[in-house]
């Protein structure tokens, strides 16, 4: 591959000099050393690697920031990794059309801090924001815990630009909300991990920045009332822009081995609420909501200033790196159950005599089950450990990843459950799109 040495504007890296990190992301998937990894900086060196892979047969594999959790972008035998780290660009605020436009390689921290300084607000909030890139946040239509107000990353995209197996990059839609000119190609690429095309950078819509906050920490002295709290909430007119939860299960473990302000933690199960409506920091508006809640609401613990509501986010940040830091080998997916079928999820999970816990995003049904043990098994064994879980969400309404994605990590479940006629589609789409596989192949489906 001395070709990769002509690439103008690009860094190389080869075997032994690429890192250990490049073979893997924050799931439980690894992979092979690619053939390379290219850090390109200009169209150029995208055209010449694309008109490769398609003579030679190998695949181009897209990388972030690597924290993604489902294996998208780790490598697979003979790939090479396209690294967009460095791909130029800047940040723009338009505060006129309400929007934000970046590149991939801008970290999500950043693009919050621009529209924060232009007093507006990017909705989309997945855990990992302080670390990944907004490309990845693009290309996996990352979620996060206000997804049940503001919906996923796919909802604020306007428009995309992409490198497509032409080898040229195109831009797909326009800085407008309204945009109705047949089926959306940008859409399309949202949330498709990169196996359509590379996307290098977007414009997202923005709204005004929220004014008021009230977050509340609610420990519930019975699990069987965490379920139907997103109900009775909704039933009462009320609408959180976060409702995270943690088990009895995961309670237990923080109170026994985590840290101080850890063990300190009341309830069977704890919920943290958080909202950003006009006025909800009000007595009235707390009022209505202690009101609304009942029973639960005995031991509630409210927060309206920035130090005490980051006091309570803390307690939920500190969860996933407490249980990996206990747990090496747990594997963490992030399941779908539709609300109305919550109570039975819970109750035929803590039946099953799965050796799991359960955190996440209650408000949407968007669970994160860590198997503890699963990751000691590899294959199909571990495939088998897991198939319990995802068969119950199924068998509910729901399905495999909120999200996480597919990437590898679920791939072969996916296979297993999805509708034929809907992977045949997406197959379509691959052939017609990128007929030789130059990007991601063998990854999703």
């Amino acid at each position: 591959m001395d070709w990769l040495d002509a690439l103008p504007e690009t860094r190389v890296l080869r075997a032994p000099d690429i890192p250990g990190e490049y073979t893997r992301d924050e799931s439980h998937v690894r992979g092979p050393l690619p053939r390379a990894v290219v850090r390109p900086r200009s169209p150029a060196a995208l055209r010449a690697l694309v008109r490769r892979a398609g003579e030679e047969g190998f695949t181009l594999v897209p990388r972030g920031a690597g924290s993604g959790k489902a294996g998208g972008c780790v490598p697979t035998p003979g790939s090479v990794v396209v690294d967009l780290s460095d791909w130029p660009g800047a940040i723009a605020v338009s505060p006129e059309n309400l929007s934000l436009s970046a590149p991939a390689s801008a970290p999500l921290a950043r693009v919050r801090e621009a529209a924060d300084a232009a007093g507006l607000w990017y909705p989309p909030d997945p855990n990992s924001w302080p670390l990944c890139s907004f490309g990845g946040t693009l290309a996996t239509n990352a979620g996060g815990p206000n997804a049940c107000k503001y919906g996923m990353t796919r909802r604020w995209v306007r428009w995309v630009d992409a490198l497509m197996a032409d080898g040229e990059i195109h831009r797909f839609g326009i800085d407008s909300v309204k945009q109705n000119t047949g089926p959306s190609l940008v859409q399309l690429l949202i949330g498709s991990e990169g196996v359509f095309g590379l996307i290098l950078g977007a414009g997202v819509g923005l709204l005004p920045r929220p004014r008021e906050f009230l977050t509340v920490l609610l420990p519930l002295p019975d699990m069987a009332l965490l379920p139907g709290l997103p109900a009775r909430l909704s039933a009462a007119g009320l609408l959180p822009s976060a409702m995270e939860f943690w088990d009895s299960a995961v309670l237990a473990d923080l109170r026994a081995h985590g840290p101080e302000e850890a063990r300190r933690l009341p309830g069977e199960a704890l919920v943290l609420l958080e909202f950003d409506d006009a006025g909800c920091s009000h007595a009235g508006f707390v009022e209505q909501l202690l009101e609304a809640l009942g029973e639960a609401a005995a031991n509630a613990e409210v927060a309206t200033t920035g130090p005490q509501r980051e006091a309570l986010w803390a307690l939920r940040r500190l969860t996933s790196v407490h249980l990996k830091q206990r747990f090496p080998k747990k594997v963490s997916e992030d399941v779908v159950v539709p609300r109305d079928r919550l109570p039975e999820f819970f109750a035929r999970l803590a039946g099953s005599g799965l050796p799991a816990v359960s955190y996440g995003h209650l408000g949407d049904g968007n669970l994160h089950v860590n198997l503890l043990q699963a990751g000691e098994q590899e294959g199909e064994a571990l495939e088998a450990a897991l198939e319990p879980l995802f068969a119950l969400c199924l068998a509910l309404g729901g399905t495999l990843s909120g999200e996480h994605g597919i990437g590898l990590a679920k791939r072969t479940a996916f296979l297993r459950h999805a509708d034929p006629y809907a992977i045949a589609a997406l197959r379509a789409l691959k052939q017609a799109l990128d007929p030789r596989g130059v990007f991601n192949a063998g990854k999703v489906f």
